[in-house]
């Protein structure tokens, strides 16, 4: 085997780590964000409203937005269907963990920003990923 051969075998070994990566993070985040979402849109506004100091009606738009968020990560690829949603959905992610971050931070502590710190990362590596790394193919 040449050695132009074995590196593109290798290439194409990192390729499909990095897809299964993507995958297992697509599907963590999806759950998380699915999780989030749902249980804010069960909870009282008012319970909500209270202890973030947000107003109810921007609680429930973000739960919605959480929700579709995480349908967004992995039905595209599923699918095969506008996989350039996948990136699109992991950016608004994005944007709703800064907030999440910037609320924490300030009304609890820096610590508490960790958390969602960490996710908002791991959203902008899929985004990234999924947008230049290792986009997903349509049918």
């Amino acid at each position: 085997m040449s050695s132009v051969a074995t590196a593109e075998a290798q290439s194409r070994l990192a390729g499909s780590k990095l897809n299964v990566f993507l995958w297992i993070a697509q599907a963590l985040l999806a759950l998380l964000f699915l999780f989030a979402g749902i249980v804010k849109l069960i909870m009282p506004l008012a319970a909500m409203a209270k202890q973030t100091g947000l107003p109810g009606a921007f609680l429930r738009f973000i739960a919605v937005c959480e929700a579709l968020g995480a349908l967004g990560l992995l039905l595209p690829g599923i699918m095969r269907v506008k996989t350039g949603l996948t990136a699109l959905a992991a950016c608004g992610l994005v944007i709703i963990m800064i907030g999440a971050t910037w609320i924490s931070i300030v009304h609890v502590s820096v610590p508490a920003g960790l958390f969602p710190f960490i996710v908002g990362v791991l959203a902008a590596f899929v985004a990234y990923g999924r947008a230049k790394l290792a986009p997903l193919r349509e049918r």
